[in-house]
């Protein structure tokens, strides 16, 4: 009723009990997520709300941990930066288990080597022992907030954070909450932020449409989740979830909410039955048919922290609240609570006709469960944001993913996947244009309209400024009129060869290798046109504005365009991928009369299948070399192909007869051995060769269709003489008439000889024999 949560409590038994109840001694947490972009606003209107002097945030203390104190203690010794380095790094780290230094000098050897061999490694190390775990700074705990009845200071001494606006407790979450202080805490939610965003866009198409009023029956979503397809939906994207969800075909929310309880560890070895169950595959059964209503939704699977209550209350005459208090008393195992609580749960099973045994089986049961137990109230609401984002897939598609891709601009990975996830949708991604594109991702007619912004070296603040000057003068015309509106100071020289190299300059000038040339020239104009304007305020007769001042057309410096290989080489500098195209798109034929198989589907195989041996066709993205403790060199080698980007690892030997053909840039054969090690599928580079040679020998060659002579010269330069494939010359004559010339069958082919042959003015396309 208070919009305090979107969901109807009663219909998903959700309690409140859970949360507060009169028996409770401590306060509960308040977990609040949040729009990520509006949580300041939260923030301001609990001040403004109840005060200024009345919310804080919570401090937090740095410990010296184990790196730590080696680098601090290392830099007063004044040791080479390099050498404490290096012995910080022989430290592993663990941020979920962290390791002392101590347990980290006796569990590895290199450490006790180095104290031995230099005497100020080992006072290194011995005053570091001694001052491990003392605090070293104050900081603020990411999202934690205080609100108090009365001013802060009347209760607790406070602090003030040079970087934050607001005071900070100084007794941090354990000793604030002692002090009788409230704990929330504000999260700013991506999801939300997401969600949001998909709305405003399809709101220009539906200006009626709510996010929070959507059908929550929809058939198309539940379709599609039935086949996995959750790229970008909310929890149920990683591989095990999307398998999870796939089993289950899950048709209403209350099964994703189930879902989001299972999946962890613990309850997650309950998935399968969940699953058999639901699609009657397996009987449902309860352990005391008194347990059927509470047990009813979830197949007879204990599943959250609510149904242990309301069992405790059907079973043996609890209260909610005392049940929330069996509950805990459950979690803490604490042997004299949980003797008391067995015999209150025994006695009052009895009462209600309740044999002893299956009492006593029921609370077992219980105590089991309560160890990794998820609370209904946490899982309903995350299922029901799953549900939204996967509605807003099926139903919303280019506005969700343009949405998605603008809240994962810095994340290149990301924004493959969802530019991935298009194209199999058949959704076009236009390519970045400084007439067509904004700060974040946006969508025009069914297309999304890549992000200038998401480029690299490209500022969201010189976009926007971009974006101003386009929307007051309208498109830039040419290169020229571009630089003299806009502002030098707002694009640097790395933003201007970043957006050349990605071809948002391919609306003014269709040739990137000019453009990226003449950077220097448009930076040169701009400077000059300010000049000019400034200049111009100071004169009463002179023109107004950088826009009015007349602008001649450059003169671009000479350069032949890049093939498409090139082209696709410097679009991935600026874009992290290969966006309008891939270099394994000129070998398509090739691959396949080569029987090579994608990366995705090879993946799925080692997933689903247990397959672990392909030969995959791939162009080198990254390699790092490293060297083993026995001294031998090893890689990891990056790889992309169509489908994805991936990694393997490299040993020596295999190294040593490819390291020339494992360079970033190179397209090669690879056949690998694979792993599953949880969701991710590792891998073991066994041979490479180069793609090059092995498609020249299936090449079986090339029509060349052409307008009139003007090219012959052209071509004739790209052939080269030497191998066995035919060229075919088809010229296009008026009225329709075709001329086929044969050129022989001495001539070597490959795709950038073809790509080179594309390119040439005057040719109208190029096809395979």
């Amino acid at each position: 009723s208070l919009t305090i949560t979107d969901l109807d409590p009663l219909r998903f038994n959700l309690l409140f009990e859970r949360f507060l109840n009169p028996d409770r001694v401590s306060m509960p947490d308040f977990d609040i997520d949040f729009c990520q972009e509006r949580r300041d606003e939260v923030i301001h209107y609990v001040q403004a709300r109840y005060g200024k002097e009345n919310v804080a945030q919570i401090i937090t203390f740095g410990k010296l941990q184990a790196r730590m104190v080696t680098r601090d203690v290392g830099r007063v010794l004044q040791l080479p930066y390099g050498q404490v380095d290096r012995l910080s790094k022989m430290i592993p780290m663990n941020p979920a288990n962290p390791m002392t230094l101590g347990q980290a000098i006796a569990s590895e050897p290199r450490l006790q080597e180095e104290a031995e061999r230099d005497p100020l490694v080992k006072q290194l190390f011995e005053v570091a022992l001694k001052l491990e775990g003392l605090y070293r700074n104050a900081s603020t705990h990411a999202a934690g907030i205080v609100i108090g009845d009365r001013p802060l200071d009347q209760l607790v001494p406070l602090y003030r954070d040079p970087r934050s606006g607001l005071p900070a407790t100084q007794f941090n979450m354990k000793y604030a909450e002692k002090a009788g202080l409230v704990k929330f805490d504000f999260l700013g939610l991506k999801t939300l932020t997401v969600i949001d965003k998909a709305q405003r866009m399809i709101r220009k198409r539906l200006p009626d449409f709510n996010a929070n009023k959507i059908p929550m029956d929809d058939q198309a979503t539940f379709a599609m989740l039935a086949k996995g397809e959750t790229v970008g939906v909310f929890q149920l994207e990683s591989a095990g979830m999307r398998d999870a969800v796939r089993a289950m075909r899950a048709d209403m929310l209350e099964d994703l909410i189930a879902l989001v309880a299972l999946y962890r560890p613990g309850p997650m070895a309950n998935i399968p039955s969940y699953c058999a169950r639901k699609l009657g595959k397996e009987p449902v059964a309860y352990l005391h048919p008194m347990l059927e209503p509470v047990l009813k939704d979830t197949f007879g699977i204990i599943t959250y922290q609510e149904q242990v209550q309301q069992t405790a209350r059907v079973m043996a005459g609890y209260t909610l609240a005392q049940a929330d208090l069996l509950r805990r008393a459950m979690g803490k195992k604490i042997k004299s609570e949980m003797d008391a609580q067995r015999e209150i749960f025994v006695a009052g099973a009895i009462a209600n006709k309740v044999d002893k045994e299956t009492a006593n089986l029921v609370f077992d049961a219980c105590s089991k469960f309560a160890e990794y137990g998820f609370n209904k109230s946490h899982s309903a609401p995350y299922a029901y944001i799953s549900y939204q984002t996967a509605y807003l897939k099926a139903n919303h598609p280019v506005e969700f993913l343009a949405a998605s891709m603008t809240l994962d601009m810095g994340n290149t990975d990301k924004l493959m996947q969802f530019r991935q996830e298009a194209q199999r949708l058949g959704i076009p991604v236009i390519s970045p244009s400084v007439n067509e594109s904004f700060v974040e991702f946006t969508v025009r007619d069914g297309k999304i309209i890549y992000a200038l912004a998401a480029l690299r070296n490209v500022g969201a603040g010189a976009v926007a400024h971009m974006v101003q000057k386009r929307e007051e003068g309208g498109p830039f015309s040419s290169l020229a009129t571009f630089a003299r509106r806009v502002d030098a100071k707002s694009l640097n020289r790395r933003a201007l060869e970043s957006m050349a190299k990605a071809g948002a300059f391919d609306c003014l000038h269709g040739n990137r290798a000019q453009v990226l040339e003449s950077v220097e020239m448009l930076i040169g104009l701009s400077n000059r046109a300010s000049s000019e304007e400034a200049a111009g305020q100071n004169d009463l007769f002179a023109g107004g504005g950088k826009s009015a001042v007349s602008a001649p057309e450059l003169v671009l410096p000479p350069r032949d365009n890049w093939l498409p290989m090139d082209r696709l080489a410097h679009e991935f500098e600026a874009v992290g991928f290969y966006l309008s195209g891939h270099p394994l798109d000129e070998y398509k034929q090739s691959l396949k009369r080569l029987n090579i198989e994608p990366y995705a589907e090879f993946a799925n195989k080692v997933r689903n299948a247990g397959v672990a041996a392909a030969r995959l066709a791939a162009t080198v993205t990254q390699k790092q070399e490293r060297r083993s403790k026995a001294g031998n060199r090893f890689a990891f080698v990056s790889f992309s192909d169509a489908t994805g980007q991936f990694e393997a690892i490299c040993f020596s030997d295999t190294l040593l007869a490819a390291r020339e053909m494992l360079e970033p840039g190179k397209s090669v054969i690879i056949r690998v051995e694979a792993d599953l090690d949880g969701e991710e599928v590792k891998m073991r580079l066994q041979a490479v060769e180069s793609l090059d040679k092995a498609a020249a020998s299936v090449v079986q060659g090339v029509q060349i269709f052409i307008r009139d002579e003007s090219s012959l010269q052209s071509i004739s330069k790209r052939l080269q003489k030497g191998g066995k494939a035919p060229v075919l010359l088809t010229l296009m004559a008026d009225g329709g008439r075709e001329v086929d010339i044969s050129l022989g069958n001495g001539f070597v082919m490959s795709p950038q000889i073809r790509g080179a042959l594309k390119a040439v003015h005057g040719v109208v396309d190029v096809h395979d024999l």
